[in-house]
């Protein structure tokens, strides 16, 4: 990492209320950044705009005061962001990177696709169709590449994109900017140069460094997290159910999620305001403590 500022984020979907999962995340970026004198963006990620539920950013932004964090700039919204994204598609189909495909999901089953880790493996059906654009999705070619980088959790992460991942989304046929560009050009419009989020993006890591890589961009140093999950195992969501947070047991939750992540927390400080929590936490934030046992670390 270069000399610049460090500057984190936190990036929820408005598809609904902060939980604890949700919480987990933020508190992580939160300390992770403001331990190195770093500053703490907010950006919601409403590209998927049918997800979107009314109220819900206003919510977030609600609860995120209530547990006391601050944030440096005002709050971007993606979906304000959407002629900016489309430059940089225009510019990737220019250089014959991106191309149309007609493929859907069921005909990469009927065609017995490889399962990968972010679903069926794209097998480049239409990668020399020269298809026209107009109401397809587009395609970014991943030919024969291979992207490793350094987690500060996980380690050395490695795929060759075209054979684990697959051929990736950069537009949706219904139009609609996938999340892989639009968050990778976001991150470096603001000037993100540190990454927390879940361990679900690990594989997708990979890809946005790719992108990165075509952009010219710069890379930002990544940190995975662990999932928090409900008592079926599952990662806690929306879709899984998970309960919006309680504004009236601020402290608990913020200790519970200091723990889940591995820190020295405080019992003293019971009595204490949410702000006074999260900054002890961040004058004791150590994130070599933060582990996953379910999974190794390569």
């Amino acid at each position: 990492m270069d000399s610049n500022p460090i500057i984190g984020r936190f990036a929820p979907t408005p598809s609904g209320p902060l939980h604890f999962g949700s919480l987990v995340t933020a508190v992580a970026s939160y300390c992770h950044a403001r331990s190195q004198q770093g500053k703490w963006l907010l950006r919601m990620e409403d590209v998927d705009t049918p997800r979107n539920v009314k109220g819900a950013s206003d919510d977030i932004l609600f609860t995120l005061e209530a547990f006391g964090f601050q944030w440096d700039a005002v709050v971007e919204y993606q979906s304000h962001q959407f002629d900016h994204y489309q430059r940089v598609l225009e510019s990737l189909i220019e250089r014959c990177i991106c191309y149309a495909c007609e493929c859907s999901r069921r005909t990469l089953r009927e065609a017995n696709a490889l399962q990968g880790p972010l679903g069926l493996i794209y097998p480049g059906f239409c990668r020399d169709k020269r298809l026209n654009k107009n109401g397809l999705s587009i395609r970014v070619n991943t030919g024969d590449c291979c992207i490793n980088f350094v987690d500060q959790v996980y380690g050395h992460i490695q795929f060759n994109l075209s054979r684990q991942l697959g051929d990736f989304v950069v537009k949706r046929a219904d139009g609609i900017y996938a999340y892989h560009l639009a968050v990778v050009v976001d991150d470096e419009r603001q000037g993100i140069n540190q990454i927390v989020r879940g361990a679900d993006l690990l594989e997708a890591s990979c890809l946005h460094l790719y992108l990165q890589q075509l952009l010219g961009y710069r890379q930002p140093q990544y940190l995975h997290i662990p999932l928090v999950k409900n008592a079926l195992g599952d990662k806690l969501s929306k879709q899984t159910g998970a309960e919006a947070l309680d504004h009236s047991c601020k402290n608990g939750l913020l200790t519970k999620a200091l723990a889940v992540l591995g820190q020295q927390v405080d019992t003293e400080m019971e009595g204490a305001s949410s702000t006074e929590i999260l900054n002890v936490a961040i004058q004791n934030w150590e994130p070599d403590n933060i582990s996953l046992p379910a999974l190794k670390k390569t």
